[in-house]
């Protein structure tokens, strides 16, 4: 069972790379690079094959979280041996991990959190939990359905649109937001303020 002293593992998932940086898919890795610029540090590799950056979420004192914010650089469909790595590694229990994705069945910019559950096609979600189980949180961040007859493959590994983009950091910042509610004030409470 996690304690309140354990450290959290938030992983944001996403393909590493130029080229995929803007696309739909790598909004895990939007959200993590603005976590880890709330923490005030600056991404460092790890052994477990990710970019890792440690801090402390919340007011200091009793309600602030050890936090340990990562971007796997194994590809989107590898993503749990790099997630499992850095649980053992930071000695955080499940309950404690946190994974930020895309999302289809939410529309664009729409948050949903939750803890346990299937992977939906995800994955990036199905190698986690056939490394972890699935009893970990996911903050489930919308980017709607393809358009038309767009395969779902082309559509999540196509950047934002531009109307898209105008809103994305807003959403982004907000997702990050979601993510330290759920560390800092439990599951319950971020659901109510952040899932619509």
């Amino acid at each position: 069972m996690a304690d309140a002293d354990s450290p959290w593992l938030v992983v944001g998932l996403g393909n590493p790379g130029a080229e995929y940086a803007g696309n739909r898919h790598n909004v895990g890795f939007m959200v993590a690079d603005l976590l880890a610029e709330r923490l005030g540090g600056r991404f460092k590799s790890h052994k477990a094959r990710a970019q890792v950056v440690e801090g402390r979420l919340g007011a200091p004192g009793l309600s602030s979280r050890r936090v340990v914010v990562a971007k796997p650089l194994s590809f989107m469909n590898l993503s749990g041996g790099p997630t499992t790595a850095l649980r053992d590694f930071f000695k955080v229990p499940v309950a404690h991990v946190v994974a930020v994705h895309d999302e289809l069945d939410i529309d664009f910019g729409a948050l949903r959190l939750k803890l346990g559950g299937g992977d939906n096609g995800h994955n990036g979600l199905k190698s986690i939990t056939k490394s972890l189980g699935a009893d970990y949180h996911r903050v489930r961040f919308g980017i709607g359905r393809p358009p038309g007859r767009m395969p779902v493959a082309d559509f999540v590994l196509r950047d934002f649109s531009s109307a898209e983009r105008r809103e994305l950091d807003y959403f982004v910042d907000r997702a990050a937001d979601a993510v330290e509610s759920l560390i800092v004030d439990g599951l319950e409470r971020a659901q109510s303020t952040y899932n619509s």
